[in-house]
């Protein structure tokens, strides 16, 4: 699907079935959603550039994701996407600069794009040039990805109360309940990791957009622009102290986890030792000698079942009072 957007906001939807003659004059972005052939010649023929195929869009060489030609600048980034999902995925868009006009080719759909189309028309002094919309673009991209770190940051310490939070005395949690979080946990790495990547994406990307000619003979977007690199610089930090967050919640939890077997172990120590005497005991009293006094006599039994309560009782409450129960 091809959409046109006009330097006020207003989109228009372009057919290849039925392909204008030419472009609107006041058309400053055309948006590209999981473009067909048809629809990538249709562009071709409009702009004379060759639009890059979903194969482009992967190469990971960044000679292949920032360069000029004809007259064009391209640039691939990868963004976030279904980051409210338990699956986040990176989308690589293609970002392209010619004649005046911002091109984007996608076969994703961050969030993003949704939020600056809804707010294009209310940008202060409006979008006259595709330089000026990709700037506002990019900012609107880092600004969503600020609130990715966000939901990040808000899933961690809900994450981080289940785990630490308090308990009823006595009361244990469900069986496998740290395991179960550990999946989570993992749920939440994913996702801050994918927004490093993304954000490292994007820095390479604005500082290669700092440099266009475009870009620095508009005083606005080149100042737009550096602004935009510093915030990209402060996310990557706050990103990596998330991540740290991650590592040592994932380390509790695995300590956690080990406390809990200990305490299982522990306790099969624990009747292993007491009741080792009783056995002992028992097993005197089962050997089959001609000759032991106690065999005859009447209170003979009830003897041996208290010798066997008391040595059992003895070690539990010396364990006690050394402090190791």
């Amino acid at each position: 699907m091809i959409t046109a957007y006009r330097d006020n906001g207003q989109a228009v939807v372009i057919s290849a079935a039925q392909p204008p003659t030419s472009l609107p004059s006041d058309v400053v972005w055309i948006d590209m959603l999981r473009p067909d052939k048809a629809e990538d010649l249709l562009v071709e023929g409009f702009l004379g550039i060759d639009v890059p195929t979903r194969d482009d869009l992967k190469d990971i060489e960044p000679s292949s994701r920032l360069y000029t030609a004809k007259d064009a600048v391209f640039m691939t980034a990868s963004l976030v996407c279904k980051a409210e999902g338990g699956h986040p995925e990176l989308a690589d868009i293609a970002f392209v600069l010619t004649k005046g006009l911002l091109i984007t080719i996608r076969y994703d759909e961050p969030k993003a794009f949704d939020l600056f189309t809804a707010a294009m028309h209310r940008i202060p002094g409006g979008c006259a040039t595709g330089t000026v919309l990709v700037t506002r673009l990019f900012e609107t991209i880092v600004d969503r990805t600020a609130e990715i770190l966000e939901i990040a940051v808000a899933r961690i310490d809900g994450l981080s109360l289940q785990v630490f939070g308090d308990r009823p005395v006595g009361k244990r949690r469900p069986p496998h309940y740290l395991e179960a979080k550990l999946m989570d946990v993992a749920s939440h790495h994913r996702l801050v990791a994918k927004t490093r990547d993304s954000l490292a994406s994007l820095s390479r990307v604005l500082t290669f957009l700092y440099t266009v000619p475009a870009v620095q003979e508009n005083k606005e977007t080149k100042e737009l622009c550096r602004t935009i690199s510093r915030d990209i610089q402060s996310l990557s930090e706050h990103a990596s102290f998330i991540s740290g967050n991650i590592t040592f919640l994932l380390d509790a939890s695995l300590g956690l986890i080990n406390v809990e077997q200990n305490a299982i172990i522990k306790i099969f120590s624990i009747a292993a030792v007491v009741f080792l005497p009783p056995t002992l005991v028992a097993s005197l009293y089962g050997m089959n000698f001609d000759f032991m006094p106690e065999l005859k006599w009447a209170f003979g039994y009830p003897m041996a079942v208290i010798g066997m309560v008391i040595s059992a009782i003895v070690p539990y409450y010396f364990f006690r009072w050394k402090g190791w129960l």
